[in-house]
């Protein structure tokens, strides 16, 4: 261990015993949970960033649509300016919020989900009393859920990478409780590289990201060039060059910025010139970056990739969503 790992340690081990006390504390009733009148379906994770917990969120809540359930993504809109009980991003006809005001993954999923609610709101409670009175029954998805246990939920589903079973909490490494708290977990996701021996057996599925397309700006599909130059605010941009590198894109240069920073028509106008001069296609942004570029002149066309969640077992892992949801029917 390292000068640096033995002074976080303990600060680590404090902030995992802080985290372990509140949720024994909820789950002895000691802290008052609340639920809503519909069921909650909670995705969430153990690490700060760059789970793959978004693209999970999408996928639950288009199962349940296509089930005939009308859905509710309830989230804390994080970077949004947003600070009343709650905001409607999306009514499922229009999106009514931009990412400044929301944050950016409630909004890209707006976009992304149409006749899917999407709400936002610190405390996920309020946010889903004001959509149940506004649109009646819904099935809530809550976003980013795992440790707002104040929240009464039907069905909790962990998202876990490679590395999250054997990292310690902040500061000491990236997880917010200790990782035996993935045993709370109804459902866990296993991302690419995490071995299944790992967690209890039973619940668990295997998770992958897979590459769906490419659209311009404006949402219109596109067939991206060869040579592209990347551009991104994430929390893993690594990943991201590795998609572009696995659909057989040659990447030339990637421009990344810290998780959910706010792009200036500045920025984008460095990554044109920078792109240009390099002579790439086009320049490759993501999902959730998108909804934050500002409209700015540029040689080279900007383009989206668009990434999917894939579960194993699509069928067993829709069965228990579908249960959870008619529990509390």
């Amino acid at each position: 261990m390292t000068a640096a790992g033995r002074w976080l340690w303990p600060l680590g081990a404090a902030w995992g015993a802080g985290a372990a006390a509140r949720a024994w504390a909820y789950r002895r009733g000691l802290l008052r949970r609340t639920r809503l009148r519909g069921a909650v379906i909670s995705i969430g994770n153990l690490s700060v960033g760059g789970s793959g917990k978004t693209p999970v969120v999408a996928l639950v809540a288009s199962i349940l649509q296509r089930a005939g359930c009308r859905v509710a993504i309830l989230s804390r809109g994080y970077g949004g300016s947003f600070r009343g009980d709650a905001l409607v991003v999306s009514d499922g006809a229009q999106v009514e919020a931009d990412a400044a005001t929301a944050g950016d993954e409630p909004v890209m999923l707006a976009r992304s989900l149409p006749g899917v609610i999407v709400a936002v709101g610190t405390r996920r409670d309020e946010v889903g009393r004001a959509v149940e009175a506004r649109f009646g029954d819904v099935v809530h998805v809550l976003d980013d859920g795992f440790q707002h246990l104040r929240l009464e939920r039907d069905l909790d589903v962990l998202c876990l990478q490679p590395g999250d079973l054997a990292d310690r909490p902040l500061p000491a490494g990236r997880l917010r409780e200790f990782a035996s708290a993935a045993g709370r977990a109804h459902v866990v996701l296993l991302g690419e590289g995490c071995a299944p021996a790992d967690l209890p057996s039973g619940r668990m599925f295997a998770l992958r990201r897979r590459v769906v397309g490419f659209s311009a700006l404006d949402g219109a599909d596109r067939h991206p060039p060869r040579r592209v130059y990347l551009l991104s605010g994430i929390a893993r941009p690594g990943r991201f060059a590795e998609d572009a590198s696995a659909h057989g894109l040659e990447v030339l240069g990637h421009r990344a910025f810290p998780d959910h920073h706010r792009f200036t028509a500045a920025d984008v106008r460095a990554a044109d010139e920078e792109a240009a001069a390099l002579g790439a296609g086009a320049i490759l942004t993501t999902a959730k970056d998108a909804v934050r570029l500002p409209a700015a002149e540029a040689r080279v066309p900007v383009l989206v990739l668009r990434i999917a969640a894939e579960v194993t077992d699509d069928a067993l892992f829709r069965a228990r969503l579908l249960a959870a949801a008619r529990k509390a029917a």
